[in-house]
């Protein structure tokens, strides 16, 4: 059995027990909200911090690695950008979405724990998982404003440039990142009792957020018919979406990762990260905007689930270029 299917299953049964718990209404209707907002403001902001400042700087400027998996992004993105405004012009924001969904990964929800499990006490894992979360938020930030242009009332005066800024500043990952990199590259170390507190509270993340992602994936997939969830028209949608972000992005980054010089063991982590489902987030931006929201939430169920298939195959070609 391939190594990467044990913490698979692992994400996958805590993903599914979140699911349950949403259908049999075990917790309060809002939970999933609460639980996201914890982990995406004090859990991810709290393990990114201290493990980035526990690394040296040497460690973390991979800029190999760091080049390497933000042209993957971009390549993906702008091919699904290409591909659907040639079909529908004027649904920019719809392409948006669609782009989105096809290179913005699970890298921490997901990422984190699923790197944790497969390179146990490797603090390298961490860092990858962190630079490329940090990487996606940048990603996330763009079609955001790629979003927010095309759906935007035409008398609004707000520049571009200041909707990403301010969709940046905000953002608790980019901030905890920003820190640790910050105390890594002065070498400030924190007191022992505050980086156990950090280490404490962020190693409730990956629990958290994989058993939100199932709960946020019940919740968007109940009042979906049979119909609409298997229309010809959605899967052939979602498997050309799935195709791009679990398949084409991983081949890309394979390819800069190589041509970059980046070392082994850091580009097969590239690569896994770079093969992993949509992030939960983009449904809710999604439904934030009323853009495609179940189609996202069907996306990224879809997604997970091929995973199980891509995920070993990835890893078992990438042992054999070893």
């Amino acid at each position: 059995m391939s190594s990467i299917l044990t913490p698979l299953i692992a994400v996958f049964i805590i993903m599914l027990l979140g699911s349950i718990v949403q259908k049999l209404r075990l917790l309060p209707p809002d939970t999933d909200l609460i639980l996201n907002q914890f982990v995406y403001y004090i859990a991810f902001p709290a393990i990114l911090l201290i493990v980035l400042a526990e690394t040296r700087i040497e460690d973390i400027i991979q800029w190999g690695f760091i080049g390497a998996f933000s042209l993957a992004m971009v390549i993906t993105y702008a091919i699904v950008i290409v591909v659907s405004l040639w079909c529908a012009p004027k649904q920019q924001a719809v392409a948006a979405m669609r782009a989105l969904n096809a290179t913005f990964g699970n890298t921490a929800f997901i990422g984190i724990p699923l790197l944790s499990l497969l390179f146990p006490g490797h603090k390298m894992a961490l860092v990858a998982a962190s630079i490329a979360s940090l990487l996606s938020v940048f990603m996330f930030a763009f079609a955001l404003v790629s979003i927010e242009l095309a759906s935007r009332n035409k008398q609004s005066t707000d520049h571009a440039i200041a909707i990403m800024g301010n969709a940046l500043y905000k953002n608790p990952i980019v901030l905890g990142s920003l820190i640790g990199i910050t105390l890594s590259a002065l070498h400030i170390t924190l007191p022992e009792s505050l980086a156990l507190v950090l280490h404490q509270v962020g190693n409730t993340s990956s629990p958290c957020a994989l058993f939100a992602i199932g709960m946020v994936l019940a919740k968007a997939l109940r009042h979906q018919s049979f119909a609409k969830m298997f229309s010809l028209r959605l899967i052939t949608e979602l498997s050309l979406i799935n195709l791009l972000k679990l398949i084409i992005q991983p081949f890309i980054a394979f390819g800069l990762l190589k041509l970059f010089g980046v070392e082994h063991e850091l580009l097969i982590m590239g690569v896994l990260l770079a093969a992993l489902p949509t992030a939960a987030s983009v449904y809710l931006l999604a439904d934030r905007y009323q853009i495609n929201a179940n189609g996202s939430a069907q996306g990224i169920l879809y997604g997970t689930l091929v995973t199980f298939i891509s995920l070993p195959i990835i890893e078992i070609l990438l042992k054999s270029t070893g």
